[in-house]
This record gives C-alpha cells, structure tokens and sequence, in this order.
C-alpha cells in the first residue's frame, strides 16, 4: 500500500511560506479535496488558530474550494476540538483546520476532518496527494462556490461546554489559573470557568499572531506553576495554542503527569455512573503503572495502540471506551468530544475535585509510576528520522530488547510525527534493566546518526 508524502500523523505541517505549507500547496490541496472529498453537500468549513500565517493559509483554501464549486464556512478562530465537534451538524462534506498545534508560531499545518468529526484514514490522504501530484485541475465557469462567515460556531461550542456543568454555578469556590498559549482558548476558557462560579487568574490569553505557544502554555508550564504558587490557586491548567492538548498542576505547582491524569478522570466518571464499566485506551507510550492501575484497582479493560491520537481514538470507537489519551497530553472523553479537547477535560477534572472535595495533592497520584527513560534524540530533517528509525539495523536492535523486557516493560522507537525527533521510550519494573536497554538502543541510533546523513 502507498504511504503519504507530505500527511504526518496529524496532517500536513511545517514552516509556513516553505513548501508544503505555502498558499500554492494549501490551494492544490482544496481542489484535491473538492474532487474527491466534497460529493455529497458540496459545502466545507474552514477554521484556524491565532498563528499570523493562518489568514493566508485561509484565503488559498477557500480559493482552492471555491474554484471547484464548492461553498465555504469560514469559521474563524476556533480550537481544533470545536471544530471536530461541530461539524457532524453543520451539514458540510469536510472541515479544514490551519493550526501547527503546540508548535512556534514560524509553522503552521492543515488538518482535515471528515463530516463525521474524525480524521480521514491514510487511504484518502494519499490519493489526495497523487492528485495533488498530477495537478491536472479543470476549471468551469458556472461552478464556482461561495464563501461567508459562520459566526454562530463558536457560540454553539460555548453553550455545550456551559452545558455540560449542569447546576448554577457548579464551580463556586474553586480558584484556577488557565493559561491559553495566546491560542484559541484565549477568549473562551477563562469566560467559561468565570461564568461557571471559578475565580480565573489568566496567562497567555492576549494572542498576537507571533505569541502563541511562546514561554506559554502546556508545553512551556513554569509561568502557570508559578502562578498557582503565589495567588494561592486549587488548580493550574495550560492548553496549547490549538486547544487539543492539556497540562494541569496542583494547588503546590506541581505538574500531574498526563498518565494519572487519564486515571483520575477514568475513576471519577466510574464513581459519578458515566463511565459504566467502558473501557481505556492509551498509547505504548504510556507508563506502564496506568495500566495496572486500570486493571487491577479500577478493574476496567484497558488497550494500548501505536502513538498518536487518532490511533487512540480509532480504537476508543471500537472498543466503546469513554476515556482514553496519550502522556503528550491529548485526552479524550468520548461522551464529550470526538478528539482531544483540553476545555472538556479541564472541565470534568474541576467537577471531579467538587466531587470528592479534597485538594489536588491528596488526591494524585493515584498509582505509583514504573521506572522509565523517555530520550528524544533530534537530527537534521524528518527524513533522516525516519531512515534511522526503520533502519534494519536498529529495528533489530530494538527486537531483541523487546525479547530481554518480555513480561515486565515495553521499549519503543517512534519517529516523531510533528517534529525531526526519534523518541526511545523503555519503561518496566526492573529499573537496571530499563536503564540498560535504552542505552543499547540510544547508542545503536548515535552509531547510525553519521550514516544517514
């Protein structure tokens, strides 16, 4: 089967203005989608984060689309998981969303999001890209779409978050600082905590097109630990610029590893009656102790998948699990969003606490951690990751470390999708044993760095 080219595990990125991410690409790749994609309403939305890039980015798809009859929503600044909630309603064949995610505001990528709020399978990728290829595009003159607003998106996803509280107020008491990268979240999140009865301390909230994601947000957390530590804070949390992505902390400043995160909200939905008995899903990546946790204290079923959320997700529909995630950060609650959504989650952690009404710090962590070395050797470009990542060499390497950790850990190498990094993670009960596998494994890559230069 043909594999992508330009489509990583969550879309097209990279610099903005450098090829792929330039407006000539974006404008290949509606029309592509237009062929083949847009059969049914003709109709597809577009939305993007605050990042300066995302306007061009904008304007060549809606060129793209329009060009090849279809009509286009544009639905302005929006996290990605509003996007992937709404579309299922708004009667449209696919929705776009411009965003590099957690990224420097110098990149930018594209993300497509079938009508069912999913994201397309590599099948439908890589024809798009053959199309693209070929750019034997017809034009005609009485076919061509329209473009407007949508300002009513945003709205829709602010009552469902509201909604999902129930009573008055439900968040009365609780002190919470929210940091938005300078991202989506920036006029959403600290309103919708405030309106909630939460008394909100903001960062990052004033996005300026090159701020998002700078010293800020879920992957730059000291100023949201910090700020917990001196207004005295039950709770800190950090999304990333577009808003799929979620760090949080406890009243001390100190940072909730995503693993226990994924445990709690997996108990406290099975303590309140949502979760009935529904099982979770994480990634190989994960620490080997949620696992346990899971199946031994919580006695729910629990599944491992290859890295990435969609992986998470696609096996989530499945299995019917409620919960699921990845120690990145992206968190999944089905019954209320169809991708990670660091708004939902944030919002039934803050009901978990009301819940069981004890401070952060007595409640984490739930289960104690095996030892793990997690490296993330970068190199030069994402194609020399990716030759030393499926080099025979390492993946034998790697095989017979898998056999030394059989029964008590896991070691995986995964190139990464989003940035020129292989990440070595090894993780199991046998502490010296992690430690010298990762070694092993981390020294076979630095012998091959020099060779697939």
């Amino acid at each position: 089967m043909a594999k992508n080219k330009w489509f990583g595990t969550d879309g097209v990125r990279g610099t903005a203005n450098v090829f792929p991410i330039t407006a000539d690409f974006a404008m290949k790749l509606a029309m592509a989608a237009a062929e083949r994609i847009c059969t049914n309403t003709r109709r597809a939305a577009i939305a993007r984060d605050t990042r300066i890039s995302g306007e061009m980015l904008e304007a060549a798809l809606t060129a793209g689309f329009a060009a090849k009859g279809v009509d286009v929503l544009h639905l302005g600044i929006l996290p990605t998981p509003a996007v992937t909630t709404l579309t299922p309603v708004m009667n449209i064949d696919m929705a776009v969303m411009i965003t590099a995610s957690h990224n420097p505001y110098q990149d930018n990528g594209i993300k497509l999001i079938a009508a069912d709020g999913y994201k397309f399978a590599d099948e439908v990728t890589v024809e798009l890209e053959a199309l693209i290829e070929e750019g034997e595009f017809e034009y005609e003159s009485d076919k061509i779409g329209w473009v407007q607003a949508d300002v009513s998106a945003l709205e829709k996803y602010r009552e469902i978050a509201l909604s999902m509280c129930g009573k008055e107020s439900p968040l009365q008491g609780l002190k919470v600082v929210v940091d938005c990268a300078n991202g989506c979240f920036s006029g959403i999140m600290p309103e919708i905590f405030a309106r909630l009865g939460a008394e909100v301390t903001t960062i990052g909230c004033c996005p300026d097109g090159y701020n998002i994601n700078r010293e800020c947000g879920s992957q730059h957390v000291e100023a949201m630990l910090q700020k917990v530590r001196e207004c005295g804070a039950d709770l800190g949390i950090a999304v990333d610029g577009d808003g799929d992505r979620i760090k949080v902390c406890n009243e001390k400043g100190e940072l909730v590893r995503s693993e226990q995160l994924i445990a709690f909200l997996a108990k406290y939905l099975q303590d309140c009656g949502e979760l009935k008995g529904r099982p979770v899903v994480s990634t190989v990546l994960s620490n080997t102790g949620l696992e346990k946790f899971v199946l031994n204290d919580l006695q729910l079923a629990y599944y491992s998948t290859p890295v990435g959320e969609r992986h998470v997700i696609e096996k989530m529909r499945l299995e019917g699990g409620a919960v699921g995630g990845e120690e990145s950060g992206h968190i999944v609650l089905t019954d209320y969003s169809r991708s990670g959504d660091a708004l939902m989650v944030a919002l039934v952690l803050a009901r978990g606490l009301k819940f069981y009404g004890k401070k952060m710090s007595e409640m984490f962590p739930l289960f104690d951690f095996e030892p793990l070395v997690f490296e993330n050797p970068r190199f030069e470009s994402r194609e020399q990751v990716k030759a030393i990542a499926g080099s025979p060499e390492l993946q034998d390497v790697l095989s017979r470390c898998r056999k030394r950790l059989e029964g008590i850990g896991r070691a995986v190498i995964h190139p990464s999708g989003t940035e020129p990094l292989v990440r070595v993670w090894v993780c199991g009960k046998d502490e010296k044993l992690v430690h010298e596998v990762s070694e092993t494994l981390l020294s076979t890559i630095e012998k091959l760095r020099e060779r697939f230069i």
